[in-house]
């Protein structure tokens, strides 16, 4: 067997594969990857409430989309009742139906975290993680200057 090389096909895969495995734990909880971010986004935060358009701009730039794609999963999540939002600026936070799919999901995604990288030596992913955190920067960098 030839050794693997990093590039992004290699990257892809990794990433595409699991996504999916994700996605199709998300679709059993009745929610989409971009919700699902969103609801991390807003649970994630010390005391459990961000500034909308904070959020909003997290998404946008993590998920690399427009602020309109953004805002449109906030919204989504609002609709749905698992966020309220209050005040000027506007303040997200998780509702009682929104705490709990977070925390089903964080459970989930500990769950699939283990599957996917138990096992793994942990010098070994730290490398990875340091190459991917270079590789992100350098893409993020080319972007900036687009």
């Amino acid at each position: 067997m030839s050794t693997p090389v990093l590039n992004g096909r290699t990257i892809g895969l990794a990433h595409y594969s699991t996504r999916a495995v994700l996605e199709s734990t998300l679709t059993g909880l009745g929610l989409t990857f971009h919700q699902q971010l969103a609801l991390n986004g807003i649970g994630g935060e010390p005391g459990g409430s961000i500034e909308r358009g904070v959020l909003i701009g997290r998404l946008a730039d993590a998920l690399k989309v427009a602020e309109a794609v953004a805002a449109a999963t906030v919204d989504e999540v609002l609709a749905v009742g698992w966020a309220d939002e209050s005040g000027a600026p506007a303040v997200l936070a998780l509702t009682e139906e929104g705490r709990v799919l977070h925390a089903r999901i964080s459970e989930s995604v500990r769950d699939i975290v283990e599957r996917v990288y138990g096992g793994l030596p942990a010098d070994e992913l730290a490398v990875a993680a340091r190459v991917l955190t270079a590789v992100t920067e350098r893409a993020n960098a080319i972007l900036a200057g687009a």
